[in-house]
Formats: structure tokens, sequence, C-alpha cells
């Protein structure tokens, strides 16, 4: 008698997940010379070159001083720049 029980509710479960997960679409990548990188990687990497001269201008109106401790702020300011980039090229 438990046996079926458990076996109706591994049956909902698989059947539950199948819902669920068949909204779910491909992640976006990019082919480079002919390896697939997803895109986050690819807003990961320009997120990082953005907060480059995002530093300089903000060391230029002397902000570095102001905005502390910086091992938190650079890495926010990478997030920032990547969830931005990733908002304008892949929003759906």
């Amino acid at each position: 008698m438990n046996f079926n029980r458990y076996m109706k509710n591994l049956w909902y479960l698989a059947v539950g997940g199948m819902l669920l997960l068949s909204a779910c679409q491909r992640a976006p990548a990019f082919n480079i010379l002919g390896s697939y990188f997803p895109a986050w990687l690819f807003c990961l990497f320009v997120g990082i070159l953005l907060t480059v001269p995002a530093r300089v201008i903000l060391r230029k109106y002397k902000l570095g001083q102001v905005l502390n401790p910086p091992l938190l702020m650079y890495p926010c300011l990478i997030a920032l720049f990547t969830f931005i980039l990733w908002l304008i090229f892949f929003r759906a």
C-alpha cells in the first residue's frame, strides 16, 4: 500500500516538474571560434571593461574617496554595468 502511494507521489512530482520546466527557453549564447559562450559571460566581460573608465572618472572628480570601501564598490559597479547590459541586449 505504501509503495503505491510512493509511486503516485513520484508521478505527481514528475508531471509537475515537466509542467514547470516546459516554459524554459534556451539561454542566449555566442559562437566564438566554434565555442559557444553564454551571453551573461559577454555582459560580465563588458561590465568589467566599463568599470575601468568609471573608476577613472570617479578619481578625476575625487568621488573615489567618498565611495568607500572600494573592495565593495567596484564589484557592485561591475554588477550594475552587467545587469544594465543584459537588460539592454537580452530583454525578452
